[in-house]
C-alpha cells in the first residue's frame, strides 16, 4: 500500500498551521512559487508553476488514511497534482506525493490582487523554522508575482491561520519586502 503525502511550499511549511504527521524537508525541481489572483478571494493565493528550471524547498507531510477531504477544504481554490520524478525527499519509494496549485482557468488574466502581510509572515516563519535565514531568503528569491500591493494587516490579521511572529521574524520579513517591488498599504 502506498503512503500519501502532500508537498507544502507556503503556509503548509509552517507546521504550526496544521497537524499532519511525518513532516520532512523536500525539494521540488523545475518549479517556482507565484502569487496568483483568483475570483475566489480578494487577496492573492500563493501557488506554484512548472518552469523546467530552478527548484523550491518545502515540506512533505503524511495524509493519514488517504483522507484528503480536510486538506482539500483547507486548500479551497487549489487543485491537487501528482508529483513524479521532480520531487526529492527522504521518504520510502512507495510514497505518493501531491502538490496543490491554482488552476490556470481560475486565475485572473490581469492580476493586481493584493497579498496579506499576515500570510507572508506565516510562510516565512515556517521557512525560518525549517530552513533558517537562508531558506527564508530563498523563499523570496524563488517566488514570482511580487509586483503588487501588500496589505499590512499585522495589527488585525486577516489570514485565517495567522501566527504571532517575534520581533526578529517581523524584521526579517520587512527587510526582504523592502527589496521587492511591493507597495505596503494599510487595510481598508
Amino acid at each position: 500500500m502506498h503512503a500519501h503525502y502532500f508537498f507544502g511550499y507556503g503556509s503548509l511549511v509552517n507546521q504550526r498551521t496544521h497537524s499532519y504527521p511525518d513532516g520532512r524537508k523536500a525539494r521540488l525541481q523545475g518549479w517556482r512559487r507565484v502569487w496568483r489572483g483568483t475570483p475566489l478571494a480578494p487577496q492573492a493565493f500563493l501557488s506554484v508553476h512548472r518552469t523546467g528550471t530552478g527548484a523550491i524547498d518545502g515540506l512533505v507531510a503524511a495524509v493519514p488514511g488517504q483522507d484528503w477531504e480536510a486538506l482539500d477544504r483547507r486548500e479551497t481554490g487549489y487543485r491537487r497534482h501528482a508529483l513524479r520524478d521532480d520531487i526529492y525527499h527522504d521518504l520510502h519509494a512507495e510514497a505518493q506525493v501531491q502538490v496543490y496549485a491554482v488552476p490556470p482557468a481560475d486565475q485572473h488574466a490581469q492580476d493586481a490582487s493584493p497579498i496579506l502581510l499576515s500570510y507572508i509572515d506565516v510562510v516565512v516563519q515556517g521557512f525560518l523554522t525549517q530552513y533558517g535565514e537562508d531558506g527564508a531568503a530563498a523563499f523570496f528569491d524563488s517566488t514570482d508575482g511580487w509586483a503588487r500591493p501588500v496589505i499590512d494587516d499585522r495589527a488585525a490579521p486577516r489570514y485565517p491561520r495567522h501566527q504571532t511572529l517575534s520581533a526578529a521574524e517581523r524584521a526579517l520579513v520587512d527587510r526582504h519586502l523592502a527589496a521587492l517591488p511591493v507597495t505596503l498599504t494599510p487595510p481598508d
